[in-house]
């Protein structure tokens, strides 16, 4: 199962499972700038939707670079890599994704038109990348906007065409149709959408949609994304993957989920335990690379981070680039996975200048975002909070530390982070809050001149000259991220 990164890098993470419940991540799509070249992307561009395929012993994963060139595929005979170079295909449409028929034919299908758009269908030479005869609208959906997100396949003789709905938010859908013929004419499903929470205003799981099938040995499911709002419509944690049961009626439709709201649990049988061991919650630094879950803002500058510079620490050289800009600042982390957790770190900087900094960084995007960190103040050294919200930065709270190592941390729940500093004795210092609806995709996109945010939050390490390189690196010894109960 792959995903969409936007203006992370590596991008397109590749997931394994053997239950579809117990995934793990074993390598991304695009872990080279020949394949991702992300300068100049803004937050939430880059790299929509991709899809994962497979067919006479080849993965292919095909995706859109949002501003960044359109639609391409990659391919590697083993999904966790390396993957090829892109072969791109066009400018034209979303949301591609490819279906393979029984006869040798190949279609690419994407979504075409925008906001009251189509979906359109066009042969491919799969080996080449070259396109065969014209592209053709096939379907337009049930008349929600942005008809997006297509999946085509054949089953029992019948090609099924599943798209999304409605916008990827609060009235988000699936829908599907079918037909004799991979052009068409489709007959929409008259039980449609078959998935959608749009009604239920209350319930924890929203903006379900963009799904795609699976058939194992014990029947049918569905993934698809969605989000959990909290403190109201307001959701940090960006969208998430869900799995339903889905079966198929007398008349040849599917039905997901017993037509049952998506529950938070569900009871299946013949799961095994989980067949490898789950990550370890504090990362040393001691091996040669770092955990596949981090991610950097953009394609990282390599030589700004070092695992054998100082063994056993991760350092960072903080380059003029800051959260602030649209470039590539010396930041990397992870996704924030839990509503409650704590992150921590332990740091070793010795800053000579007020505007150098380095800690602990909880990003939403380039005008939202909060910075704990070791800094210079008044020819000492201090831990400053900065917290910025649409552009604007609050008046920086401070407290005073002695040089050497410094351990800071974050505590989030589901309303509010708390940012703190670890003292000598074990005890904390608190030095600021921000409530989590602030790095909101809702937040986040009704600013002035916003986009629509569709990442969450990621937190991690930082280090920054803001507006000239660090004279000295920042050595982390550590980092934890703990999950505390959801």
């Amino acid at each position: 199962m792959v995903h969409s990164t936007f203006e992370y890098f590596p991008g397109v993470p590749v997931f394994h499972s053997r239950d579809l419940v117990n995934w793990r991540l074993i390598g991304h799509c695009l872990t080279r700038k020949s394949q991702l070249n992300l300068e100049g992307r803004q937050s939430s561009h880059g790299i929509f939707a991709p899809t994962i395929r497979y067919h006479n012993g080849v993965f292919y994963m095909i995706t859109t670079h949002v501003w960044g060139g359109g639609n391409f595929y990659v391919y590697a005979t083993n999904p966790a890599g390396p993957w090829s170079d892109p072969v791109w295909l066009d400018r034209e449409g979303i949301d591609p994704s490819l279906f393979f028929d029984e006869d040798g034919k190949v279609y690419y299908h994407r979504q075409v038109g925008g906001e009251r758009g189509y979906i359109g269908l066009q042969l491919i030479d799969i080996k080449t990348g070259k396109l065969i005869g014209e592209m053709k609208e096939i379907w337009r959906g049930t008349g929600g906007v942005w008809p997006e997100g297509p999946h085509l396949y054949k089953i029992n003789g019948k090609y099924y065409l599943m798209i999304s709905e409605g916008g990827t938010s609060y009235d988000h859908c699936i829908t599907i149709a079918r037909s004799d013929s991979p052009w068409g004419p489709y007959e929409p499903c008259p039980h449609n959408p078959i998935l959608t929470h749009k009604h239920l205003h209350d319930h924890p799981f929203q903006g379900l949609g963009h799904g795609d099938l699976v058939e194992t040995p014990d029947g049918w499911w569905i993934v698809f994304l969605g989000f959990r709002p909290v403190g109201g419509r307001h959701h940090h944690l960006g969208r998430e993957t869900f799995l339903a049961p889905l079966k198929w009626n007398e008349e040849g439709w599917p039905v997901i989920n017993d037509n049952k709201p998506i529950a938070e649990v569900m009871t299946a049988r013949k799961l095994p335990p989980c067949p490898w061991p789950k990550p370890p919650n504090r990362v040393e630094f001691s091996d040669p690379t770092l955990p596949l879950e981090w991610v950097f803002v953009r394609n990282p500058i390599e030589e700004n981070y070092s695992l054998t510079e100082r063994p056993g620490f991760l350092r960072l050289k903080g380059a003029s680039v800051s959260l602030r800009d649209i470039g590539s600042p010396t930041f990397v982390g992870r996704r924030q996975t839990a509503f409650n957790c704590v992150v921590r770190t332990r740091v070793s900087f010795t800053p000579t200048a007020d505007n150098e900094e380095a800690g602990l960084a909880i990003r939403g995007n380039e005008r939202n975002h909060a910075v704990l960190v070791v800094t210079h103040r008044e020819n000492q050294t201090v831990v400053a909070l900065k917290i910025a919200r649409n552009g604007q930065t609050a008046p920086e709270k401070i407290i005073s530390v002695q040089p050497g190592f410094t351990e800071l941390g974050i505590r989030a729940t589901p309303l509010h982070y708390e940012f703190f500093l670890v003292k000598p004795n074990g005890g904390e210092t608190k030095l600021g809050e921000l409530l989590t609806r602030d790095l909101s995709t809702e937040t986040l996109s009704s600013q002035p001149g916003a986009n629509f945010n569709f990442t969450g939050v990621v937190i991690g390490l930082y280090a920054s000259g803001n507006g000239k390189p660090c004279s000295a690196p920042a050595d982390f010894d550590w980092f934890e991220y703990s999950e505390t109960g959801d």
